[in-house]
């Protein structure tokens, strides 16, 4: 995670996510640089629109107004349709941080 983390820090500074920077970044926070995985993380990162996944991550969820429905029926369509709206929200989150996965080695 703290690799990940490192990423971040560099590109919200507006440096060059590569090898060298990371392992810079990690080592000023006292963490055991594995090689292996920093390169492993630069190569991921590589071609991704890091501001773009981050945007899509932070997706804020909408929420279903609730039906103003009177009868006993409409009450319970409404709560199945707001129940299989928070499945697709739910979905559509986990499609979205799907491409972030690459970068948890």
């Amino acid at each position: 995670m703290e690799y990940v983390y490192a990423a971040m820090l560099l590109h919200k500074a507006g440096q060059k996510v590569d090898e060298a920077n990371v392992k810079k970044v990690l080592e000023a926070a006292h963490v055991k640089v594995d090689d292996a995985r920093a390169k492993a993380l630069v190569a991921a990162l590589e071609g991704v629109n890091i501001e773009e996944a981050i945007e899509k991550a932070a997706m804020p969820v909408a929420v279903a107004a609730p039906a103003a429905a009177g009868t006993h029926e409409a009450k319970h369509d409404a709560k199945a349709d707001h129940a299989k709206k928070a499945a697709e929200e739910k979905k559509s989150e986990e499609a979205a941080a799907a491409g972030l996965g690459a970068l948890f080695g």
